[in-house]
């Protein structure tokens, strides 16, 4: 897996942990598997994409 062993991936792990918090893991790991289906349906030359607009009442920023 592009040269990473155990012991890199735990160190970014921690990594990120630090950056973003343990509340917002669930967001970004949201947000990155997205995008990573958009980007498979997009390379097999499907049109469509997911775009989930957003609900009356709720932005970005979340106490």
């Amino acid at each position: 897996m592009f040269g990473f062993g155990m012991p890199e991936l735990i160190i970014i792990l921690v990594i990120v942990l630090v950056v973003f918090g343990a509340g917002k893991l669930p967001e970004i790991g949201g947000a990155l598997g997205k995008s990573i289906r958009n980007f498979k349906k997009a390379s097999e030359g499907k049109d469509e994409i997911e775009i989930k607009p957003k609900k009356d009442g709720e932005d970005d920023k979340k106490a």
